[in-house]
């Protein structure tokens, strides 16, 4: 069980994905966004695609790492448009994507076109660079459990490293019930992000103890703040 005063400082910024992600930030907002990033050597910042190579210009030379979302939030691009977006931000230097399932085709039956498309996507880009990291956001707010369950082993059968609970733009989050079943429904290898409303240390925690890798959150600083008090670091 990881608590927090088993965690040290490093486990802990390295379970962040930075989000700036809201429709409203501007490019400052990305540059204020980086800054934070490095102070707290975090994971990685998940940026708009529009933002990946100025992300990718301030971070050089760090080891945190640029992500980005695709066919965000909703997951509506027709293949080759999530292709073409996909390939266009790894050209401007992300290393890790985080590509919405097709929500609506899932919802439908059509769990092998799913599957087909997340593999397209993969393909296309390790093609161009095999290092790519590929998250699965799911959208779980929309979904049964038995959906969560389908998206889960197509997103494991297209080739994905993670899965993901969600946008942080639907009525809900990440839940410790679905962190939990998609620990269960993956492999060990596969990790599970966890993102949508995720604003405290003890959420943080009990996300982990319950499977998840990884957490996006758009308040990092005030969450290993936290942290740092509560360990008197």
């Amino acid at each position: 069980m990881v608590s927090v005063d088993s965690l040290t400082y490093e486990q802990l910024a390295k379970v962040f994905d930075h989000a700036i992600l809201k429709p409203e930030q501007t490019t400052k907002d990305v540059i204020i966004g980086c800054e934070l990033a490095k102070k707290y050597n975090v994971k990685s910042v998940c940026v708009k695609p529009c933002d990946v190579k100025q992300a990718s210009d301030l971070l050089q030379g760090t080891d945190v790492l640029v992500g980005t979302v695709i066919s965000f939030p909703h997951g509506n691009s027709p293949t080759s448009a999530k292709v073409a977006e996909a390939l266009q931000t790894v050209e401007d230097g992300a290393i890790e994507l985080d590509v919405v399932l097709n929500i609506g085709h899932l919802k439908s039956g059509l769990v092998d076109e799913c599957q087909q498309e997340i593999k397209t996507v993969i393909d296309a880009c390790h093609a161009k660079n095999p290092k790519v990291i590929f998250k699965i956001i799911f959208e779980n707010a929309y979904l049964t459990k038995d959906e969560i369950v389908q998206a889960c082993k197509l997103s494991v059968a297209a080739g994905a490293h993670f899965v993901k609970t969600s946008t942080g733009f639907a009525s809900s989050g990440a839940t410790l019930e679905d962190i939990a079943l998609m620990r269960a429904s993956v492999p060990d290898h596969i990790e599970v992000k966890a993102s949508g409303g995720i604003k405290t240390l003890d959420q943080v925690v009990d996300l982990m103890n319950h499977g998840a890798t990884r957490c996006g959150s758009s308040s990092t600083d005030k969450i290993i703040d936290e942290f740092k008090q509560r360990r008197g670091l």
